[in-house]
């Protein structure tokens, strides 16, 4: 039980890291092209894990197994994935609204738990699905806030597959999750990040030298170092799909964190999609 409340909490710690991406790096985007986020965004995760990995390998304290050659596949679809995503991602808001992406983006939630049920056999109990449903539909209410016309694109299905391949992405990093945390992150970041620079220069995107970079590589190392770190280690006590449920609650964090930065007040499907998800996650915590 100790175990599952700490790994309950790594989740909800991961989610509220994640959180502070979007708000933040939509004021860094002022000076950075979203590609160029991107990659800044996973370069700050991974070099900011780079001490703690040093610090592992000289104290020698690691209960984790280490990486071994059978690893390497899900190494490399976990980095192909979080790189593949994000342009998927990319190539849907050339032609779709925001409002659209946002909806279809919470598809994440159901798309890693399917294919863990379905694919790597994983269990989850009629109770778990119900409190996923519950915080997936909250998370599309907060997707709708705001929102004055939801229309379908054909452009909409590269958004799906952004979707599925986080969803495989989620899976894969589970079946590593009992390999040294600062590690696998630490090979995510720096992976991911050097792929979606890549993307980013051959797409024509440039970004000149400025203290925006460093903010940007601050903000990747909190919001998706330290978030993936947590994430990796409430998987291996909760499982993917149970720890994606938690992680759910992202959005709404960083619908909060937009309201007191940008000013922004809820509306009335803001507050209904606050009981939802409050209630969605007791059923979680208590499954």
């Amino acid at each position: 039980m100790a175990n599952k409340t700490k790994a309950i909490f790594l989740a909800i710690t991961a989610a509220a890291l994640y959180a502070l991406s979007t708000p933040f790096s939509k004021l860094l985007m002022v000076k950075i092209p979203p590609s160029f986020m991107a990659g800044l965004l996973y370069l700050g995760a991974g070099i900011g894990m780079l001490p703690l990995c040093f610090i592992k390998n000289i104290t020698g304290k690691s209960n984790a197994r280490k990486i071994v050659r059978q690893d390497l596949p899900y190494i490399i679809e976990m980095i192909v994935l979080d790189i593949a995503a994000p342009v998927l991602l990319m190539t849907a808001l050339t032609k779709v609204s925001a409002a659209n992406i946002s909806l279809i983006n919470n598809l994440e939630i159901a798309a890693t738990s399917v294919i863990a049920f379905l694919i790597f056999k994983e269990k989850i109990s009629p109770r778990l699905w119900i409190g996923i449903i519950l915080v997936s539909i909250a998370g599309i209410l907060l997707s709708f806030e705001g929102s004055k016309s939801l229309s379908f694109s054909p452009y909409s299905v590269f958004a799906f597959l952004a979707c599925i391949a986080w969803g495989f992405e989620n899976n894969c990093t589970r079946k590593l999750s009992d390999c040294d945390t600062p590690k696998i992150a630490m090979i995510k970041g720096i992976g991911s990040g050097t792929g979606a620079i890549f993307v980013a220069l051959i797409t024509g995107e440039r970004a000149g030298f400025s203290s925006f970079i460093f903010l940007a590589l601050l903000l990747g190392f909190f919001a998706y170092g330290l978030s993936v770190f947590t994430y990796i280690q409430a998987q291996r006590f909760l499982g993917a799909a149970r720890t994606s449920s938690y992680y759910s609650i992202s959005p709404f964090i960083s619908a909060l964190l937009s309201i007191v930065i940008y000013g922004q007040f809820p509306g009335f499907a803001f507050c209904i999609a606050l009981i939802l998800m409050a209630a969605g996650t007791y059923i979680i915590s208590k499954d």
